[in-house]
């Protein structure tokens, strides 16, 4: 099983996130179960960012809401570092 992290402050943007988007806490939660689990499972979406994000990759909640996430697969960690839609994450 991989651990997953939290990078400083991501916390309080997951909170933040929540009072907007209470509906989605379910598949985020399922979200951060799959990872936890098989980080290249399908429906999650798993893909290198590039541009000014480039290093970090991104993980699905649907369609518009995303996690950012630096993925080190070696040491068996998954660090989160920041949630929300493809538009306006980090």
């Amino acid at each position: 099983m991989i651990e997953i992290r939290f990078a400083e402050g991501y916390e309080k943007k997951v909170v933040r996130f929540f009072k907007k988007h209470k509906d989605l806490y379910p598949q985020y939660k399922k979200t951060l179960e799959i990872l936890s689990r098989d980080p290249y499972h399908p429906s999650l979406r798993l893909h290198k960012l590039r541009g000014k994000l480039s290093g970090f990759y991104s993980v699905s909640i649907n369609m518009k809401y995303r996690v950012v996430l630096d993925f080190i697969i070696q040491d068996d960690v998954i660090i989160l570092i920041d949630i929300g839609s493809h538009s306006d994450v980090y």
